[in-house]
């Protein structure tokens, strides 16, 4: 009976040291690992960025073609030109026989001309991502801090969940009984081997609801991705189509009857290319919301696992654990409010330079966009 007493205590000592609290340095590099380093993650930002330098600089693949059109375009406009001055219709002017010339200066410097009119849009988007950097950094350490004091909330509850089992266990009646007959020594050492392993067994319980709380997380802040990097690939493919395919605009406009082609290249450039200030303008008005939200549950897991020497409260802990999420939903719906502000990035940008096409062709892009987040929000939905 002792050997037997003895093997027991051995094989639960092992149960109790797996059942050890998880380090919190560790769980944060494993965070980082599966949900990135920060709520956008810093090497697709990067890439973004990249992409469009390297797409800009194709700008010049058809401006040999475009200088060719336009020169058919300025002998057909100097002789039309000729023309209604030798029959009389108009009189000799100077300056309107000088616009063909100007057009065909821009094509010629067209990548200087491009970099000239993004220069205003680009101080905008550097302004923006300055403040936009400056919340992020906070919001990435609150976030790794609300994901430490999660684990704790969900190791404590794996020492409460046994206890009370084994509380549940002592009020039995024949277990009562039983144990009046033992002494305080044997008492506790039974219950320092009985609490580890029961809870080892309630991990599994509470380790499907900390499974299920960093899905729907992780479901979150991919959605809020997603959202992200389509404005900016959006704005990617917008742009450099309108650089590349320019020329042809500014060669066509030198003809009167497509006189206004090359103004609403311009502006059609320019709103495409407010979409980086835009964005980040509005991922630092959700940062703010992040901060708010992540600070705000904070506070209530602090509640919980207590501070300062402050005991857990049990009765906040039990109703806590039979939401059957560990987590309060804050973060969660202000990351999907940030994915719905998102595509509203390019109606803002027409409200600052109003175009005709661009509205079109990204509320195109953007239902595309959502018909693609629903079915991912569906294929998710099914999962869990």
């Amino acid at each position: 009976m002792k050997r037997l007493c003895l093997v027991c205590l051995l094989l639960l000592s092992g149960v109790a040291g797996f059942a050890q609290t998880i380090d919190t340095a560790a769980y944060k590099h494993s965070l980082q690992y599966l949900q990135g380093d920060g709520v956008y993650e810093t090497g697709m930002m990067v890439f973004l960025g990249g992409l469009k330098e390297s797409i800009w600089n194709h700008f010049s693949m058809f401006i040999g073609d475009a200088q060719a059109l336009a020169a058919i375009f300025m002998i057909i406009f100097f002789a039309i030109k000729s023309y209604e001055m030798m029959v009389g219709d108009k009189r000799m002017e100077i300056m309107p026989l000088l616009r063909p010339f100007g057009l065909a200066m821009i094509i010629i410097w067209w990548g200087g001309f491009v970099k000239m009119v993004a220069f205003p849009t680009d101080l905008v988007a550097n302004q923006t991502e300055q403040m936009f950097n400056s919340v992020q950094s906070d919001v990435d350490g609150l976030r790794f801090t609300r994901a430490a004091l999660m684990l704790q909330v969900a190791n404590s509850l794996y020492t409460f969940e046994a206890q009370a089992d084994v509380a549940e266990k002592e009020s039995d009646t024949w277990y009562g009984q039983a144990w009046n007959t033992v002494s305080s020594a044997v008492k506790q050492g039974i219950s320092t081997v009985i609490s580890p392993l029961l809870e080892l067994k309630n991990r599994l319980t509470v380790g499907m609801q900390l499974l299920l709380t960093q899905t729907l997380e992780l479901l979150g802040i991919w959605i809020l991705r997603l959202a992200t990097y389509i404005i900016f690939m959006i704005q990617i493919i917008y742009s450099s189509i309108l650089i590349i395919l320019g020329p042809f605009s500014v060669a066509v406009s030198i003809l009167p009857a497509f006189r206004d082609s090359f103004s609403t290249w311009v502006a059609r450039f320019v709103s495409v290319n407010l979409y980086s200030g835009i964005a980040y303008l509005i991922m630092y008005l959700c940062g703010l919301m992040q901060q708010y939200a992540l600070t705000s549950e904070i506070s209530k897991y602090q509640a919980l696992v207590g501070t300062s020497g402050a005991a857990a409260d049990m009765t906040k802990m039990a109703a806590f654990a039979a939401n059957g999420v560990l987590s309060f939903g804050e973060v969660i719906i202000v990351f999907l409010i940030g994915a719905i502000c998102m595509f509203t990035v390019p109606s803002i940008s027409t409200w600052v330079i109003s175009t005709s096409g661009i509205t079109s062709a990204a509320s195109n892009a953007g239902r595309g966009a959502a018909t693609v987040m629903a079915v991912a929000r569906k294929a998710a939905g099914s999962f869990i």
